[in-house]
């Protein structure tokens, strides 16, 4: 891999907040080989950190991404094959891994969109737990253009956000929206002149909470949203276990009596 290819996203650290930047702002961000590559392993490097309390997954240039660059991926036709094997156990295949491992990691994930957001770009947006973006992004489920369905986690992370029937308009048609539209469908979270600003207040909010907390209720959603009341109730059991009287636990309770300024721990494991 080339200098240029490993800079193709690029993490900033600061305060306990990650910047992800998409960083091939030429192709508008657009996936080839190495982007899938390095998405996926800055996913899984925050993932890993337990000092990280909230990510801002954002686009370099004009557009958040574009989607899948086909003219470059199609050169090499081993490629598809890369991106679709599933290897031993892993629930997800290269192509899904983009948008489907940022549910995995703890700390929430907000992914600010502006210009273009189409076709496996979009599913890379679903995959965060909010998504801010500017009144004129344009968004699609492009896929069907081009005699495709959209293969990158979509059937996961969109059930949760809108109907099946206008899953199946939107995947079917192609059609583009903006954001104002998005919002009304459900799609995203806020719409903003400024949304990297109000992305920033906000994981600034999420840091000031307990980090096992917050790591505890992006789980407790992701794993009981849609799963039996069995096992949803379950859930709530088994993680206020893990932060019930827990070192973050008690200090979340020190800030609300008296001791604003004292510092949370790293996060726990979940």
């Amino acid at each position: 891999m080339s200098a240029r290819d490993s800079e193709r996203v690029l993490i900033d650290i600061e305060n306990g907040i990650a910047t992800v930047t998409l960083n091939r702002p030429e192709k508008y961000n657009g996936l080839d080989m190495p982007m899938f590559e390095a998405i996926t392993r800055a996913a899984r490097t925050l993932k890993k950190d337990r000092s990280v309390r909230a990510i801002i997954l954002c686009g370099a240039g004009e557009a958040f991404c574009s989607g899948l660059d086909v003219k470059t991926v199609s050169k090499n036709p081993v490629n598809f094959l890369k991106l679709l094997i599933k290897p031993g156990r892993k629930i997800s295949n290269l192509a899904q891994d983009v948008g489907y491992l940022w549910r995995d990691v703890p700390a929430p994930v907000i992914a600010v969109t502006h210009g273009y957001c189409f076709g496996g770009g979009f599913q890379v947006a679903l995959g965060a737990d909010f998504r801010f973006t500017t009144a004129d992004c344009e968004f699609s489920i492009m896929e069907s253009k081009w005699g495709l369905i959209p293969d990158m986690s979509l059937t996961v992370t969109l059930r949760e956000l809108v109907p099946i029937d206008l899953a199946k308009e939107l995947t079917m048609t192609a059609r583009r929206f903006n954001g104002t539209e998005a919002k009304a469908m459900g799609l995203v979270s806020r719409v903003s002149d400024d949304p990297m600003s109000e992305a920033l207040a906000f994981a600034r909010e999420l840091a000031a909470r307990s980090p096992d907390a917050v790591a505890a209720g992006k789980l407790l959603f992701n794993r009981g949203w849609s799963a039996t009341d069995k096992v949803a109730l379950d859930w709530e059991t088994k993680l206020q276990k893990k932060v019930l009287g827990r070192a973050n636990q008690r200090i979340a309770v020190a800030r609300n009596s008296g001791s604003p300024d004292k510092p949370y721990q790293d996060r726990r494991d979940f």
